[in-house]
């Protein structure tokens, strides 16, 4: 069985985010965003070890009111940079030789369902880098600085890019070995090992594997998540009732 190490994206500053909270530690039912999002890796089987990356002045928080749980489900804690791009670099220099394939998942991502990642784990064991991705089905349109309608975007052939992103770990490290460092910031994973030419393949997805981004997220990912069947949530440890 090939083994993935997973990293998990929680190092960005929430901007469009309203309030002191940041949304990966936003609660869904009385859970943080970004702890739902590691349980839906640490249970596999073929995930041989997860790193959740924050942000530097996240770090105390975290430890503190998270340590323990993170601990018992053996997530390993790294710091983030100031970019996704220094993010995901210092992520991969800690994963472990063990780990033929890296996946990416982005901390405000909850809802993504299991079967999405089979697919998904699927398919880079098969093409070395693959991403969830889903069609674009609304009317594009370009604007310009003036808020004036410059064209209407043919869709046809356009997905917006989801994660988890998966990759040989040879092919991610050696991607980003590669990005000059003026290169302009990418913003996602695949971008950077398009850069090298190496082909990226798409499984579809749909909308539920939504983005938290604002605070009316929470309530559309507390919808989708409620509405699918339940199943038993795996203890997290002694420390678990004074968590949360």
């Amino acid at each position: 069985m090939a083994k993935f190490a997973v990293i998990i994206a929680a190092a960005g500053k929430s901007e469009r985010f309203s309030g002191e909270e940041k949304k990966t530690l936003a609660k869904i039912d009385g859970r943080p965003v970004f702890l739902r999002t590691v349980e839906l890796f640490v249970h596999r089987t073929d995930v041989c070890q997860t790193l959740l990356a924050v942000a530097p002045e996240d770090i105390g928080t975290i430890k503190s009111q998270y340590g323990a749980n993170l601990g018992f489900m053996g997530v390993q804690l790294i710091e983030g940079g100031a970019s996704r791009r220094e993010t995901v670099a210092q992520a991969l220099a800690a994963v472990s030789g063990d780990a033929e394939y890296v996946a990416v998942h982005d901390a405000a991502r909850p809802c993504v369902p299991t079967d999405r990642i089979d697919k998904v784990f699927s398919e880079a064991t098969k093409t070395a880098a693959a991403i969830l991705a889903v069609p674009i089905s609304g009317t594009i349109k370009r604007v310009g600085h003036s808020r004036v309608i410059e064209a209407t975007v043919d869709r046809v052939g356009l997905y917006e890019a989801q994660t988890p992103q998966v990759f040989r770990t040879s092919v991610l490290r050696d991607a980003y070995s590669k990005l000059p460092a003026d290169a302009a910031e990418p913003t996602d994973d695949a971008q950077v090992v398009e850069l090298t030419g190496h082909p990226v393949a798409v499984v579809e997805s749909d909308a539920t594997n939504l983005k938290i981004t604002t605070k009316g997220d929470l309530a559309l990912a507390n919808a989708i998540l409620k509405s699918r069947p339940s199943r038993p949530r795996p203890k997290l440890g002694a420390f678990e009732e004074a968590q949360w």
